[in-house]
């Protein structure tokens, strides 16, 4: 019988928390796999990376630090990552979001909040819908969650698809940050609304200045519109 259980990556140095943790999670039906320290992170999820399903990264790790862990991964994957970190400033949180984290939780927390969260992500990183979308020269696959833009894949974190897929969605709405995540974090997400700015940047980099869909409305958000004219 094949085994159902979702594989959480746990890389927290502290050997309490990870304990902790690795025995709440087990205790929610989950499988673990843990590292104390970012080499040990790394060689573990290359080996491992086809179980992985969600990876909990402590920002702040001995000999390879948490955010050149968290960008080694994204050069490979789009797994789902929370970042659990002390660092509580503003700045830290989008140098997380800019390097590819899909959620951001400051120490201390609660355990029934982070399995929430956990809870969140997983639901949103499964398949929303099987069939292709376009939209001018943007065509995404929900299935596998890839996107393209003039028929060239384009590497996506899990949140930036989230939040393209969202736009689509909503095509033509305008719709302030605080709409946006709420939707696309989730009610309880800990950051502030300039991560909305910041993944936006990304996707708006991503997608090339020929495409600007995503149009900012002074004061109020942003607007998804396909307005090719070429």
């Amino acid at each position: 019988m094949e085994n159902s259980k979702k594989l959480i990556f746990i890389v927290e140095d502290d050997t309490k928390l990870r304990r902790t943790l690795e025995d709440f999670l087990i205790a929610n039906d989950y499988e673990t796999l843990g590292a104390k320290d970012g080499q040990e992170a790394l060689d573990l999820y290359f080996s491992n990376n086809h179980k992985i399903d969600l990876i909990l990264l402590d920002g702040m790790l001995p000999k390879v630090d948490g955010y050149d862990v968290l960008k080694s991964i994204r050069e490979y994957s789009s797994v789902p990552i929370i970042m659990l970190t002390a660092r509580e400033s503003e700045e830290d949180q989008i140098m997380g979001l800019e390097n590819g984290a899909d959620n951001y939780i400051t120490k201390p927390f609660l355990l029934r909040v982070l399995k929430a969260h956990i809870e969140a992500l997983l639901k949103r990183a499964a398949p929303a819908s099987t069939e292709e979308i376009r939209k001018g020269a943007l065509r995404i696959e929900p299935e596998y969650r890839k996107a393209y833009i003039d028929d060239e894949f384009f590497f996506t974190t899990p949140k930036e698809f989230d939040l393209l897929f969202y736009f689509i969605q909503n095509e033509n709405v305008v719709m302030t940050r605080e709409t946006i995540l709420d939707a696309v974090w989730g009610f309880d997400y800990d950051g502030g609304i300039r991560t909305v700015d910041t993944v936006v940047k990304q996707l708006r980099r991503k997608m090339t200045e020929r495409h600007p869909y995503i149009q900012s409305i002074y004061g109020v958000g942003y607007r998804f519109e396909v307005n090719d004219y070429e």
